[in-house]
């Protein structure tokens, strides 16, 4: 699996991001059974950049605290029997035969300030985050009621299989 990583923001996380966004990362994959090595790059950075990305990514132009940018569009989540076919192989790092997951976006501002609104670490910020935003690059997604319960049911699992509990 590669994982990488890259700080931007100007503001600091007093804790091991890169250590706690890799076991995330990790996990998820192992959890929706990616038959792949992977690849996954994310990026921490300001607020202020995320919203910029929202805005020219989405269309949206307001901050949150997480985008995420799959490189494939799954039929069903987590179902990676497709990818193998000719239209998916551009999903495949041609050097190292890894599956190009996406690319994660997290705001360190939003992760300190939902961390201090909701009562939690700012490790389980980070990782639920995480967590979340690997989900969409499987397939996951929360737009109508069943695929939300279903994202927030395989979010649930993960943070309890990774032993980091709200508050």
């Amino acid at each position: 699996m590669t994982c990488e990583i890259s700080y931007e923001a100007d503001t600091l996380l007093s804790i091991p991001y890169g250590e706690i966004i890799r076991q995330v990362v990790e996990a998820a994959i192992a959890q929706e059974g990616c038959p792949y090595e992977a690849e996954v790059s994310v990026t921490l950075t300001s607020g202020e950049e995320v919203r910029r990305l929202n805005r020219e990514f989405r269309g949206v132009d307001q901050t949150t605290d997480v985008l995420s940018f799959p490189m494939s569009e799954y039929k069903e989540p987590a179902d990676f029997d497709f990818l193998e076919e000719d239209a998916a192989a551009d999903c495949f790092n041609p050097e190292t035969g890894e599956l190009l997951l996406g690319d994660i976006v997290l705001s360190v501002e939003k992760i300190k300030e939902q961390a201090r609104e909701y009562g939690h670490s700012l490790k389980r910020e980070l990782a639920f985050l995480t967590a979340h935003s690997m989900l969409h690059l499987m397939g996951y997604d929360h737009m109508e009621e069943e695929e939300r319960k279903l994202m927030e049911e395989r979010q649930r699992l993960l943070m309890e299989a990774l032993d980091i509990p709200r508050g």
